[in-house]
């Protein structure tokens, strides 16, 4: 019981809408009737400035590593729970309860719920996505490809299985939430970060 306690906790708490309450205080009002229409911290970047998109990134990453952390108190600190609260995490900033399961793409609650479940793994798919990013300046990409260093460092550093899972579970969904992104960087068309719309 005190597992599906921990993981409903996580799931509630990754589901907390921060991008969707910084821009509602930036005046934007609906963030998701701008731009891609998510609640992340580009989108918001994009729609609101730098110090609200800022604001949202680091709110994402500090309610995935409490999801976590609070599932793990919750749970005795079990790995099986903390990685399914991960994924609970993840799933709830996605799929927001609090917005008509709508939300995010998972990136910035991901980072923030694997520093606390496997924080080395975290460390070397954080230099992709900078070098990336900064590269070529497609956020999209370099959150893809930091999402798929997660799981094979897991497995290179010695995590054990359940965290290996959660890390594949997690790549997999912030691709699904990519996959208009991954169309646009196909076709040529997707915007490089800085780039204003038409």
């Amino acid at each position: 019981m005190s597992g599906a306690v921990a993981v409903l906790a996580a799931y509630l708490i990754g589901a907390i809408p921060v991008g969707f309450l910084v821009a509602r205080a930036w005046g934007v009002g609906d963030i998701r009737g701008h731009g891609s229409g998510t609640i992340g911290a580009t989108n918001v970047l994009r729609t609101a400035g730098r110090a609200p998109g800022l604001l949202t990134l680091a709110g994402d990453i500090v309610k995935g590593y409490l999801a976590v952390t609070v599932a793990g108190r919750l749970a005795g600190g079990a790995t099986e729970a903390l990685a399914a609260a991960t994924v609970a995490a993840i799933v709830g900033n996605c799929w927001s309860i609090f917005l008509g399961f709508r939300g995010g793409k998972g990136v910035a609650t991901g980072l923030g719920a694997f520093l606390r479940l496997m924080p080395w793994a975290v460390a070397p798919a954080a230099v992709v996505w900078l070098a990336i990013t900064v590269s070529f300046r497609y956020v999209s990409l370099g959150s893809i490809l930091a999402a798929l260093c997660v799981p094979v460092g897991a497995v290179m550093l010695g995590y054990p299985g359940p965290s290996v899972a959660a890390g594949a579970a997690g790549t997999l969904i912030v691709i699904l939430r990519h996959h208009e992104n991954i169309a646009r960087l196909l076709a040529g068309s997707e915007r490089r970060l800085g780039k204003r719309r038409a």
